[in-house]
């Protein structure tokens, strides 16, 4: 495609990171895993950070570090596989709730109808959907009167805002992914933020095989390898440098599409008061996806379908079940278009021809 839907931007500083990393012979974890930890945390504004291998390593440790086993954890249907996935591999059970139709991040009304309904409920498990953030002010309430623990999946949020705080310092702990059409990359990578000493912890300690760091060999649990390398954290700590201008571009390149879609039959993304988008992925509602997908093909415009499937309609989750119709309508109608640091004005005026032009029916 001449516009891609992702494009990791790598440059000189990762280059120089990456090539000092090397030179030094220090390329597992290491020293500059820690510094990238350090500026992580702060960027997030709170007090811990470990770095993981990958986004899901940082979601399964969190969810070992909580003990989840035998519990369940409430969630949504629309997102990647990985955010049930984590909960099933620490031995706890997803409860998959419904979302909002018009943020399509889980609804905090559905959230509090399972809390009322059941007592094996351990945690909640917002996704902040295409680097917009759930409703933290009502999940904060929920979590606390049900006293359940609160974890954010911001795999797609870096940078994002609720009424000027970072995502990753809102809930009890909080993941994030550094995948390459992430917002910012390592390559493979992940993160988990938190405030709690005991989750920091246990999380530290299911990544580096069960030890607690006592002593080399002093494994008091079972765990895996799950750490990062210096080499990952060497881009991470380029790319951190470079997220706040990333995130610019990507909100400047979100409203324009939004200002040029305007008469478009498409539906465009809606950001609720106090809630800052860090675009992720821009994502637009359409009642004829096919057609509109085919010329934006023609015209070799990426785009892609961020979910097409709900996770309990998966062959891997076969046996569970929830009635869930606003992620079901989601799963027909949306489609995600380029919004990248590296789209152009000029990309933009392509996309936004492209989809006017679209013989669709308006939402």
């Amino acid at each position: 495609m001449t516009i891609p839907i992702a494009d990791p931007d790598i440059g000189e500083a990762e280059r120089e990171g990456v090539v000092s990393v090397l030179e030094s012979g220090y390329i597992a974890s290491g020293d500059v895993v820690t510094a990238f930890e350090d500026e992580f945390a702060d960027y997030c504004g709170t007090e811990r950070a470990v770095a993981t291998a990958n986004g899901t390593a940082a979601l399964h440790a969190v969810c070992e570090a909580l003990d989840v086993e035998g519990d369940s954890v409430v969630t949504t249907p629309f997102s990647f596989v990985a955010t049930a996935n984590s909960i099933r591999l620490a031995g706890g059970e997803p409860v998959f709730a419904d979302i909002d139709p018009e943020t399509y991040n889980l609804d905090p009304d559905a959230v509090e109808a399972i809390l009322r309904e059941r007592e094996d409920v351990a945690a909640i498990m917002p996704v902040h959907l295409y680097g917009l953030p759930a409703d933290m002010r009502r999940f904060r309430e929920l979590a606390d009167e049900h006293d359940v623990a609160l974890i954010e999946d911001a795999a797609q949020a870096h940078g994002a805002t609720v009424d000027g705080r970072p995502v990753g310092s809102l809930g009890d702990v909080a993941c994030f992914s550094f995948y390459p059409t992430k917002n910012m990359t390592t390559g493979e990578g992940g993160m988990v933020t938190t405030d709690d000493p005991e989750i920091e912890a246990g999380v530290r300690q299911f990544i580096n095989h069960g030890r607690d760091g006592s002593e080399a060999y002093a494994h008091v649990s079972v765990g895996h390898n799950l750490r990062l390398t210096n080499i990952a954290a060497a881009l991470g700590r380029a790319q951190l440098d470079r997220l706040p201008t990333f995130t610019e571009a990507r909100q400047e390149n979100a409203r324009r599409l939004t200002e040029g879609l305007a008469d478009a039959p498409v539906e465009t993304p809606t950001t609720p008061d106090g809630r800052e988008h860090a675009y992720h992925q821009y994502t637009v509602r359409c009642s004829d996806r096919n057609a509109l997908r085919s010329t934006l093909e023609e015209r070799e415009i990426g785009n892609k379908v961020y979910y097409p499937t709900l996770i309990h309609d998966l062959e891997a989750y076969e046996g569970y079940s929830a009635e869930t119709p606003a992620a079901s309508r989601a799963t027909e109608e949306v489609l995600s278009l380029p919004v990248h640091p590296n789209v152009s004005t000029d990309d933009i005026d392509r996309i936004v021809e492209a989809i006017s032009n679209t013989p669709t029916n308006h939402v």
